[in-house]
């Protein structure tokens, strides 16, 4: 009977399959001035066209397997440009201008590295969840605006809800006192909004150097101490 249901288990192990689902996204998108034309893999970017470039790049991690798209692939998202803006003033003129969605966007900034002063670091302002994929950000570094050692990765879009993602980072090095802010300005935003790092350098404390200290002291005199009283015993035999 044991073995009976030992042959059961194994049948059912051996009939299982195992599916996994993968998510492929290929998006084009498009505005009077700008366009988006990217392919990802499970809510990752695997590469996009670069109209500045004029190129398709991969934007896949070292590590992972890479591939090349075929030849003509950065011509295909020039001409789906053209088209894409085309049928967006189409449908402007059929809706008369309908209300575009909006979702606005939530940032955070935080240094790649501990903060030491004098050291260099790089600042990272990412912006989440924001629709349309437009924004502008600004730089300030004790309230003036800062354009060195600024820069911007591609959008990325989120593909549960169909927002954006996009980090800007700033290259510095921090000295003690130094305030920097992220503004960003989007559609959804009713006024501008604006994240700050205060550069505060924690000073050593000086406790355990003080206890550290007594406690020798108190040790070397239980010391001297025990060998008075150790060398007055034998005197007193």
């Amino acid at each position: 009977m044991t073995l009976i249901w030992i042959l059961l288990v194994l049948t059912g192990i051996i009939c299982t399959e195992a599916k996994i689902v993968h998510v492929d996204i290929a998006l084009t998108g498009c505005t009077d001035s700008d366009g988006e034309d990217m392919h990802g893999l499970d809510g990752e970017e695997m590469a996009h066209a670069d109209f500045f470039k004029r190129k398709y790049v991969m934007t896949l991690p070292e590590f992972a397997d890479q591939f090349k798209y075929v030849e003509g692939t950065y011509e295909q998202a020039v001409a789906g440009q053209q088209v894409c803006k085309q049928n967006l003033q189409t449908i402007i003129q059929a809706y008369k201008s309908p209300a575009v969605a909006e979702a606005p966007p939530v940032s955070y900034i935080y240094p790649r590295d501990e903060v030491k002063v004098g050291s260099d670091n790089t600042l990272t302002c990412l912006i989440t969840g924001f629709y349309p994929p437009r924004l502008t950000v600004r730089w300030t570094k004790n309230n003036k605006n800062v354009t060195q050692g600024v820069r911007s990765s591609q959008l990325r879009m989120n593909v549960k809800d169909g927002s954006y993602n996009q980090f800007f980072t700033l290259n510095f090095t921090p000295q003690k006192g130094d305030i920097y802010t992220c503004t960003v300005e989007h559609q959804a935003l009713e006024r501008p909004m604006t994240k700050a790092f205060d550069v505060e350098v924690s000073e050593p404390s000086l406790g355990p150097s003080v206890f550290c200290g007594v406690g020798l002291t108190l040790g070397l005199l239980g010391v001297a101490a025990g060998i008075f009283f150790f060398i007055k015993g034998n005197h007193c035999k």
